[in-house]
């Protein structure tokens, strides 16, 4: 059996919004890409985030619907960082 610091933490979540981890010592295999590829996306969308918010928030007008929304965004979006920020941590302790 794979000990845990072993494992990836993956960017998704899996049933019941419990982590996926994975296990592989091939750092340029199918699954490791794909997991970088989604990692890449996350923290992409999660950079364009704040300056939204920013606008969002100085805008008078705007609906509370949109703020709503945002505020969802928000929240999804730090979750995946967080998720991100811990699996990297976790492999980078690992390489020392």
């Amino acid at each position: 059996m794979t000990a845990l610091n072993e494992l990836r933490l993956l960017p998704w979540a899996g049933p019941d919004g419990k982590p996926c981890y994975f296990s592989t010592d091939d750092r340029d295999g199918f699954m490791s890409h794909l997991a970088d590829g989604i990692e890449s996306v996350q923290l992409g969308s999660a950079a364009e985030l704040p300056e939204q918010a920013g606008e969002a928030l100085d805008d008078q007008d705007v609906n509370p619907e949109d703020i709503r929304r945002l505020a969802h965004e928000l929240a999804g979006s730090l979750r995946d960082v967080l998720r991100v920020a811990t699996s990297r941590g976790d492999r980078d302790w690992r390489d020392i």
